[in-house]
């Protein structure tokens, strides 16, 4: 199979930098490409993240020699690349633009950024939930007046654990959730060494994180209507967010009303047996085994098991009734990897063998 050619836009980040790691030797896509800033432009990529590599690999040779392009040099790009990833830092406006000039010069998007989570021809899409979603891509070229080009965006990553459990719950018609979500500080683009403050330490606040985690889900669980996606009403979500002392992984705590109460081994197996579209599709990225229960009451831990089928799988535990709802766990996701650049290349991956991504004429 002759190799998509990959731009990373973005790329001296942190989840630039985990994009790096997850495709220098992918079997679909190849990276013939680093953008970023112009302060970085025209340094190879081994200058431009010295002092900043984050990840434990060493960086591929043939990647570290790769001269840096401006993130603005879209015509430049369009020439080398099939599409790019994006994961840029920069004002929500300014990515908006970038993001929607790349599409209208025909190079397809598959974004880690939020500017356009909220765009209605845009999918958010976890693969396993709503791959059906990619099918607006139609409406937003025609919108956009392209053939090739558009935008696809991975939702945010604090959702990514509790969002595919209640997914599996669907059949049992979840009405209302309360969910605490505890981030690991990779989320922030920092370690330790970057934010030592976070040592021995807990913040109760991560700014805009709530309102993402009580309202992305609900686009997720929308419909496509008349060219648009329509948001779902239910479950109604409450959240609060709080930044913890790991570097990866992000658990959350979840409290579950349903409209009809199932039984606990329903429940389980529910979870155990969910698969979805990249499954069946066999993607190179997608795991085995999306969701595992873990019937050890001390489980799931966030160093244990936040690499579960390689950083791209959820973990699920301490399910038992509640008095005040009807239930409530616990479950766990990788943040950088399924939460980000992962999550970001299954979506590629799905885009690709769905028809949506092809090679360039």
């Amino acid at each position: 199979m002759e190799k998509l050619r990959v731009g990373i836009i973005g790329g001296t980040g942190m989840v630039g930098q985990r994009f790096v790691t997850l495709l220098h030797d992918h079997p679909w896509f190849e990276i013939v490409l680093i953008g970023a800033s112009p302060s970085s432009a025209g340094k190879t990529y081994y200058e431009a993240v010295k002092g900043r590599w984050a990840q434990t690999m060493d960086i591929p040779a043939y990647i570290g020699a790769m001269t840096v392009v401006s993130a603005e040099d879209i015509a430049v790009i369009a020439e080398e690349v099939d599409f790019v990833f994006c994961a840029v830092d920069m004002p929500k406006e300014a990515i908006n633009s970038l993001e929607e000039r790349y599409a209208k010069a025909e190079i397809p998007v598959v974004s880690n950024n939020s500017a356009h989570r909220w765009t209605k021809d845009v999918p958010m899409v976890i693969p396993e939930i709503n791959s059906e979603h990619i099918h607006i891509i139609d409406a937003q070229r025609k919108r956009l007046g392209t053939t090739r080009g558009f935008i696809a965006v991975k939702p945010n990553c604090s959702i990514q654990s509790y969002v595919p459990v209640l997914e599996a719950f669907k059949k049992f018609g979840p009405k209302e959730a309360i969910i605490c979500t505890y981030q690991a500080i990779s989320g922030a683009g920092k370690t330790f060494k970057s934010w030592p403050e976070m040592v021995d330490n807990v913040i109760p606040y991560i700014g805009g994180e709530e309102k993402k985690s009580e309202d992305e889900p609900l686009k997720i669980w929308g419909h496509i209507e008349n060219g648009e996606i329509v948001n779902a009403t239910l479950p109604v979500i409450s959240a609060q967010c709080i930044r913890v002392a790991a570097t990866d992984g992000h658990m959350a705590a979840v409290s579950v009303r349903f409209e009809e109460k199932p039984e606990l081994e329903e429940m389980i197996a529910s979870i155990n047996n969910y698969s979805g579209r990249p499954q069946e599709l066999d993607l190179p990225s997608a795991p085995k085994q999306f969701m595992k229960y873990m019937t050890d009451e001390s489980r799931p831990q966030t160093r244990l098991d936040r690499d579960y089928e390689n950083g791209m799988g959820v973990t699920v535990g301490r399910l038992r009734e509640d008095h005040i709802y009807d239930y409530k766990f616990v479950c766990l996701a990788h943040n950088t990897l399924r939460g980000a650049a992962g999550g970001a290349v299954l979506i590629a991956e799905l885009l690709k063998a769905e028809g949506y991504i092809t090679k360039k004429p």
